[in-house]
């Protein structure tokens, strides 16, 4: 089934169900600043009179395609203003439900700020009680990337190279499992991906979004920086491994660098060449 054709069945099955006060499309869809392609899932948020009764169970989903699997948040029944569902459709479509009850959805429109998940984009395609009506209009700012504080950056990289120790001295232990859930899970994504989203969010007037984790980043950065990038990425063995994290090093030495002059803030180029020598010694 083709995306637009699930998604049309989607509206026609809460338009002719009372037990549907609301239906609203969201996320990528209808974010302007969002990449979509053949593969962008549907993300629909429903209102129910009784959420319990579709939360716990799944004949429901079949109007829409064969399901081959379900995620569904744990425990989000019982209070909790809204309850997920993933679902992985034989055809290889795939639909994020969120089902709201209608005193929960109703408080969420009377926020002060639109949810975040709202301020994304959306667009309501079934309001039969005026539940949406003072729903405020997405801004799309949600994710555009922010500047950061001077307390924020120097922290990030102060907590980058100390975080470099570790990788190198788990791969002269040849501990490869640990090495690279410090180079990947610590440094890439808490260090090195902000840091990038904050260069190229420099470039672009600090009116951008890469998307997430760095989804937008080929998109966005010249080729040459790019190529760095993909040096940083490494296989299995400690040579490729150690050279992946010298090229990572490097990376962030050049935009954090960069970024410290465009922001006026310190650099710590003191710590960076006594973290280097620690590191020349452990590759040796």
């Amino acid at each position: 089934m083709y995306r637009e054709e699930r998604l049309n069945s989607i509206i026609t099955w809460a338009e002719d169900n009372p037990d549907i006060r609301a239906a609203l499309l969201t996320s990528s869809l209808v974010n302007p600043l969002a990449p979509v392609d053949e593969h962008s899932d549907l993300d629909i948020e429903l209102v129910f009179t009784d959420r319990v009764k579709y939360a716990s169970n799944d004949t429901w989903l079949y109007n829409f395609g064969v399901p081959i699997a379900i995620f569904e948040e744990a425990d989000a029944v019982v209070g909790k203003t809204y309850f997920v569902k993933m679902v992985l459709f034989e055809d290889r479509g795939k639909v994020d439900f969120i089902l709201h009850d209608v005193p929960g959805f109703e408080a969420k429109v009377r926020q002060s700020e639109l949810p975040v998940h709202w301020d994304i984009g959306y667009k309501v395609f079934v309001d039969k009680d005026g539940l949406t009506k003072d729903l405020k209009p997405p801004t799309y700012q949600a994710s555009i990337i922010k500047k950061p504080s001077r307390e924020q950056f120097e922290k990030l990289l102060f907590d980058f190279w100390w975080d470099t120790t570790y990788v190198a001295k788990c791969l002269t232990r040849d501990e490869i499992f640990y090495a690279k859930y410090m180079s990947e899970t610590i440094n890439r994504t808490n260090y090195l991906v902000p840091l990038i989203e904050w260069w190229i969010a420099s470039q672009h007037d600090w009116a951008i979004t890469t998307n997430k984790h760095g989804r937008l980043f080929k998109k966005y950065l010249p080729e040459g920086l790019w190529t760095r990038v993909e040096r940083t990425f490494s296989a299995a063995d400690m040579k490729g491994n150690m050279d992946a994290l010298q090229a990572m090093m490097d990376l962030v030495h050049e935009i954090g660098e960069d970024l410290a002059k465009e922001l006026g803030y310190a650099y710590p180029f003191e710590l960076e060449k006594r973290i280097r020598e620690y590191v020349g010694e452990k590759g040796r």
